[in-house]
């Protein structure tokens, strides 16, 4: 009777150890919660009861974010940093969400791929814009405190140089969101070595601008390179490892980051310039 028990515990053991080992093998490797997490923020569609849509899209080639912002009632959307070779998916989406796109906005010139307002003013109705400190074409330039409004909804402007010298962040107040461009990244920020950046103003814009915001507003950025999607006021000023640094500190590191240039840099800039309408370039 002993004995019969000992291998009934026998087997009950290599039974829990069995599932112990499934569940180890099954465990998904860090490459692959990395591509969820890319799959996930292309595919995710969010409307409120105030009925504002929200959808968060992703390039792969640049891993840049483009942003629907619209108003279910009056079926007028924006879309924020617009990738080229895109605009098919971005108008698809538009076109599948019932909306009507009437604004195309960039949050800075950028120097890793060319926008796609360019493309989309092609489409009546819709308008390019930039900030006008960044002496880039487009239908709509704006400052420091003022508004883009889509149905009942507004952004409102903040001036957040330093990646850039028009970098431009867009606050959805009353939702508790803002998009940042690349003047702050999840656990991270834009670099400053060219067009007219700078350090110093960057730190002071983040702080100043952005996380000066309540601690649970939303941030989404530009880019991501390691699959996150979101991040908030609370968790950066929590765990940026550079913003977390007195302002001499981080001003000495950026300075010594020492980065190649993008890739895209000689073809994006130039095309930014222009709303990413190349023909104006010949």
């Amino acid at each position: 009777m002993a004995s019969a028990g000992r291998r009934a515990l026998a087997g009950l053991w290599r039974s829990v150890s069995s599932a112990k080992r499934c569940r180890t093998e099954l465990r998904p490797s860090p490459f692959l919660l990395h591509c969820r997490g890319l799959c996930n923020a292309t595919g995710e569609t969010r409307q409120d009861s105030s009925g504002l849509v929200f959808r968060q899209l992703f390039d792969q080639t640049s891993f840049t974010y483009t942003y629907v912002l619209g108003d279910r009632e009056s079926g007028e959307c924006v879309l924020i940093d617009p990738v080229i070779e895109m605009v098919d998916r971005d108008t698809r989406v538009i076109s599948e969400l019932g909306l009507r796109l009437t604004y195309a906005l960039n949050t800075h010139v950028h120097a890793d791929h060319v926008t796609g307002t360019g493309e989309l003013k092609k489409r009546a109705g819709v308008k390019s814009v930039i900030a006008r400190v960044s002496k880039a074409v487009a239908d709509v330039h704006v400052d420091e405190g003022d508004t883009v409004k889509f149905g009942r909804f507004e952004l409102e402007v903040r001036s957040t140089p330093g990646h850039t010298d028009g970098c431009l962040t867009f606050v959805l107040r009353d939702h508790g969101k803002a998009f940042t461009g690349d003047a702050l990244l999840i656990r991270g920020c834009g670099r400053t070595d060219f067009q007219q950046g700078d350090p110093g103003r960057l730190y002071d814009s983040v702080h100043g601008k952005i996380l000066s915001l309540a601690d649970d507003t939303q941030l989404y950025p530009a880019h991501d390179y390691t699959g996150q999607t979101v991040t908030t006021v609370a968790e950066e000023k929590k765990f940026n490892p550079r913003l977390t640094k007195p302002k001499a500190e981080f001003v000495q590191l950026m300075n010594e980051l020492n980065l190649p240039y993008p890739r895209l840099i000689d073809k994006a800039v130039p095309a930014n310039l222009v709303c990413g309408l190349q023909d104006l370039m010949k």
